[in-house]
């Protein structure tokens, strides 16, 4: 599948900030399962810096944009062919041990719900492999969150979303890290992006999804709010231990401006935008021709006319 990706985002200050500095996880990288064939990211009157790889495998770019500052819009642009790999990440270069992910962070604390909920997804099934386990786990988040845009918002910890019975994507990650740690096995926080196309379920144009570490196997992708492992619908783009840590944009301002972020995301089936401009080309074509016809049809007079 080859996917489109539109993303741009807009910060606004309320006053002119003395600069803007920001590292930016917008870039995927390619593996198994995607091939960047396009991509690009700018910011007008921004000036773009150093590239590199971190320890997870994500790609950073640095921005840094002097002031005075009052707005600033980062624009990203590309194009990705995918394709299913089951979920399984593959051909994905990184250095960090996956026990690093192990680590508890604010987000993904477990308290006695997270705990308890692990423990009844598990029940009796202690015999089950890693990949089997962490299936029963995402299956159990699925059913204890209910999927509801507006109700959590970005500093929503696991806990307090298990609480109310509701979130979003985001929720659902944090909750399935949580349970994964309950039962030993390191998860991380993935962000990317999905094309749901006409097919139903939960979802945002710019996702979230977690993934755990199975051994002998390596990273594999759960997208509780979905129930599916990432296919080739997903486009993967960075990772972290939490939605703070994977954030896509991260920076400072120089300055006391405060700041309001405007996000606007299109995701693209680039094959079917083809095949829709080439219909719509022909269709214009035959209108155009069928016009023209018409139109010789007119100057002829008709054989009534001729015998008048």
């Amino acid at each position: 599948m080859r996917i489109a990706v539109s993303h741009r985002t807009v910060y606004r200050y309320d006053r002119p900030a003395r600069f803007v500095a920001q590292s930016h996880r917008l870039t995927p990288a390619d593996s198994q399962g995607q091939r960047v064939e396009r991509w690009s990211i700018t910011a007008e009157g921004a000036e773009l810096g150093a590239r590199c790889r971190d320890g997870a495998g994500d790609i950073i770019v640095t921005m840094t944009h002097q002031g005075p500052v009052e707005e600033i819009a980062i624009v990203v642009d590309g194009l990705v062919e995918t394709r299913d790999t089951a979920g399984v990440l593959r051909g994905h270069a990184e250095t960090i041990a996956p026990m690093v992910y192990l680590r508890p962070t604010a987000a993904t604390a477990i308290n006695r719900g997270l705990r308890e909920l692990g423990e009844r997804a598990l029940a009796g099934r202690h015999d089950a492999g890693d990949l089997d386990r962490a299936h029963m786990l995402a299956a159990a988040v699925a059913d204890a969150i209910a999927y509801a845009p507006g109700v959590t918002h970005a500093h929503t910890t696991a806990a307090e979303a298990l609480e109310i019975g509701l979130g979003v994507c985001q929720d659902h990650a944090h909750a399935m890290i949580a349970l994964a740690r309950v039962a030993g096995l390191p998860a991380r926080y993935v962000t990317g992006y999905l094309f749901a196309g006409d097919q139903e379920g939960n979802y945002e144009a710019s996702h979230a999804w977690a993934e755990v570490f199975v051994a002998g196997l390596g990273w594999v992708g759960f997208d509780a709010a979905n129930r599916c492992c990432p296919d080739e619908r997903y486009i993967r783009v960075g990772s972290g231990r939490d939605a703070r840590d994977a954030a896509p944009i991260r920076g400072v301002s120089g300055g006391l401006a405060a700041e309001v972020m405007e996000v606007e995301v299109v995701v693209a089936d680039a094959q079917s935008q083809t095949q829709s401009q080439s219909q719509g080309q022909s269709q214009q074509g035959q209108s155009q021709q069928g016009q023209s016809q018409q139109g010789q049809s007119q100057k002829s007079p008709s054989p009534s006319r001729r015998q008048r």
